[in-house]
């Protein structure tokens, strides 16, 4: 599929979640419509394989019959179907019955069943509790079937569900669903809805300019100086990671290969669920990853609260977009955390450095962190500033990156990125200003990939140019008291242009010449005129 075929893809069902949610709040409406595209995905994913799987056997219906195949096989070979999904869990790693396939799920919505409602009740839980073992349970724990917004009426919501599901089938038809189709769609459709709802886009949605210079960062640095190949990293971790769409860019980034495990945490549940479907509606097996729902500042995740030195996780990346300036209460017992314990704790008002220096912790010590910040991060005093020159001192802040205002649907507020490791080659700070490097847009501001191009190339080479970028030695950071603001270090005005005062004279002079005389000749045509001199 083409790039217009695929962004035709998703304007037609961003059209139809257009037309059809009417008076539905976007937020809502979207986990319905994410919901079924991510049931189309797992059905066409395990229908393919089982008619590779079955082989010769696999029924081949009628142009006109609408039965999803695989339910035939079923019918006809109850006593092999417990082998045949074991297999397919050895292959797929999931399984669906021909009863909740899309295919079936279709044609009940085309037929306007009435117990629609009630199918798609036992297929969300099944696929919850045993499509993947248990594993995946709460998927879908955020969609309420039986919500007024769809209906006041049990029948009234069949009945939205009936023409919601048709259209999306119906618009789907005419594309390809190969593999990683439906996860762009899906990610289409994020952008889309985060566009529309303001800062709580913020919760689940990194713009994906943002999200690609982080992940191209974290990947450049995974190359071999000597052959230019890019190292397999062991794991990566986002701790605050929304719908998970900076983490699976990185993957892009380092190809499908490149990646040992990827980490995740959300604390917002709906969001949480989303990354899980977006993660498989991208190809990944459950193997592969790993997303927990809780809440990265607690630290609450098990993995991560190993005691035992020797057990804990380590990255070899780690990348973030954490809430901005997020209120927190820290207890005291956080004074001795091993995450904070080094540094210092992040003030109540702006949890900004805790949630950095969480994420630090878990780097490993050749690995890359990016992460995305407010500007205060980088003047603020009191104990951000302590926190900031130890990092400073530790030698662990490698690149400061000033972004553009009104990029992030969150905040019009410019942000910057932090690149942080244990262990850098350089003893200088690179200073990038990329906040006048953007196109502008109607409502948001955008960076075109010539915009991305030039900051990862400062990045990669540490290259400097006026007005752009900078390497600064410790020692003229020392002497700001440690404060990073960017415009300090690499400035964006222009100097005004030297007046030559002389030359200026000589002009207004030359002015005043031609003036009195325009003013003798407009005179002489009044006094022809009869008329009085002005």
């Amino acid at each position: 599929m083409t790039q217009e075929q695929l962004n035709q893809l998703g304007r037609t069902l961003w059209a139809i979640a257009d037309d059809l949610r009417g008076a539905m709040n976007a937020d809502d409406f979207r986990d319905y419509m994410l919901s079924f595209l991510f049931l189309r995905y797992l059905s066409d994913n395990y229908a393919a394989a089982a008619k590779k799987e079955l082989g010769a056997d696999y029924p081949q219906l009628a142009a006109d019959d609408r039965r999803p195949a695989l339910s035939v096989w079923y019918a006809d070979n109850a006593a092999d179907t417990p082998a045949f999904e074991t297999q397919m869990r050895r292959k797929v790693h999931y399984v669906i019955h021909p009863d909740y396939l899309w295919n079936s799920i279709h044609e009940r919505a085309r037929t306007q069943d009435p117990e629609l409602l009630q199918t798609l009740e036992r297929a969300f839980q099944y696929i919850e509790n045993q499509s993947f073992e248990s594993r995946f349970q709460g998927l879908f724990s955020e969609i309420n079937l039986n919500s007024e917004k769809l209906g006041r009426t049990p029948a009234d919501r069949n009945r939205k569900l009936c023409t919601i599901i048709a259209k999306i089938g119906d618009g789907i038809a005419q594309f390809s669903t190969a593999r990683d189709i439906l996860g762009d769609a899906y990610e289409y459709l994020i952008g889309q809805f985060a566009a529309g709802s303001g800062k709580k886009a913020g919760e689940f949605y990194t713009p994906q300019t943002a999200s690609t210079i982080l992940s191209r960062i974290v990947s450049l640095d995974s190359q071999d100086p000597a052959t230019g190949k890019k190292k397999r990293l062991n794991c990566v971790l986002d701790f605050t990671c929304g719908s998970a769409s900076l983490l699976l860019n990185l993957r892009h980034q380092m190809g499908a290969h490149g990646i040992g495990m990827i980490y995740g945490q959300e604390k917002n549940i709906t969001t949480y669920n989303l990354a899980r479907m977006n993660m498989l509606l991208h190809g990944l097996k459950d193997t592969e990853f790993e997303i927990y729902h809780g809440d990265s500042l607690t630290n609450d995740w098990p993995l991560l609260n190993e005691r035992n030195p020797a057990k804990k996780l380590k990255c070899d990346g780690v990348v973030a977009n954490p809430p901005f300036s997020y209120r927190w209460e820290p207890n005291e017992a956080m004074g001795e955390d091993f995450r904070f314990k080094n540094h210092g704790l992040a003030p109540k008002s702006a949890a900004d450095f805790a949630f950095l220096l969480h994420g630090f912790h878990y780097l490993s010590d050749e690995g890359t962190m990016a992460i995305i910040l407010p500007h205060g991060v980088l003047f603020r005093g009191a104990a951000e500033g302590r926190i900031r020159a130890k990092l400073l001192k530790d030698g662990h802040i490698d690149t400061v990156i000033g972004l553009p205002s009104q990029l992030f649907f969150s905040t019009g507020i410019p942000v910057c990125i932090l690149v942080l490791k244990k262990c850098k080659k350089f003893d200088d700070v690179l200073f990038i200003n990329a906040s006048e490097h953007f196109e502008k847009g109607k409502k948001q501001n955008f960076l075109k990939p010539e915009h991305i191009d030039k900051i990862v190339d400062s990045y990669q080479h540490r290259t400097e140019e006026e007005r752009y970028s900078r390497r600064v030695g410790m020692e003229e950071i020392e002497k700001n008291d440690y404060n990073l603001n960017i415009s300090r270090y690499v400035s964006t005005a222009q100097a005004e242009a030297d007046i030559d005062l002389v030359a200026v004279h000589t002009r207004l002079i030359d002015i005043d010449v031609k003036i009195a005389k325009a003013a003798e000749e407009h005179n002489g045509y009044l006094k022809e005129l009869g008329l009085p001199p002005v």
